[in-house]
């Protein structure tokens, strides 16, 4: 689940969810975005092996996001808080890449 809400964070580069998920998730997406940077062979196939069927996700990754994010050290996330879930009042923020 987290692997998934890791993959439409980077596809659609922000993302509505819970706050918990949002706290697990962000480590999941600074560590591919880290890994894109070195960009060789073994950190494409290390990609591609954390999410198989999402070919267009590594080159995203590997290309466009990777020089984005070349000067930056850490921090490629964002954490928004939005309110709360009507149902049963969950904390609802907004993950974003900066």
């Amino acid at each position: 689940m987290l692997d998934n809400l890791a993959v439409a964070v980077l596809r659609y580069e922000k993302l509505k969810t819970t706050e918990a998920k949002a706290k697990e998730v962000r480590g999941i997406v600074d560590r591919m975005i880290t890994l894109a940077k070195r960009g060789d062979l073994s950190a494409r196939r290390s990609l591609i092996a954390s999410m198989p069927h999402e070919p267009l996700i590594v080159d995203k990754l590997m290309g466009e996001l990777a020089a984005k994010y070349a000067d930056r050290a850490s921090g490629y996330t964002r954490i928004v808080k939005i309110g709360q879930r009507l149902g049963d009042a969950a904390p609802i923020v907004q993950i974003e890449l900066v």
